[in-house]
């Protein structure tokens, strides 16, 4: 299946990332915050990663010292999948 490139508006539905960068004195905590609510408007069909990559080019590029760039590329390093599982389905065989 071809990736096609994730323009600006795919990336950041709502603006929420935009704004961030708009307000004067946010703080990183804040950016995460931000950053959570950003990752639940993204449609089904659109990867984070895809997604934040298209972010980073965008604004990170520009402003690299930005507590949202700083929480963007964190996020862009998580893994994709959990590697530990909790509670029963850690003690259970297949569960």
């Amino acid at each position: 299946m071809e990736r096609h490139a994730v323009q600006l508006n795919e990336a950041d539905p709502k603006g929420l990332v935009r704004e961030s960068y708009v307000i004067e004195g946010i703080t990183p905590g804040e950016c995460r915050s931000v950053f959570m609510d950003w990752a639940m408007s993204l449609p089904v069909d659109m990867t984070v990663p895809d997604a934040l990559r298209a972010l980073i080019a965008h604004y990170a590029v520009a402003e690299p010292e930005h507590p949202m760039s700083i929480v963007l590329h964190e996020g862009l390093a998580l893994p994709d999948h959990p590697r530990r599982r909790g509670g029963r389905a850690a003690r259970v065989p297949g569960g």
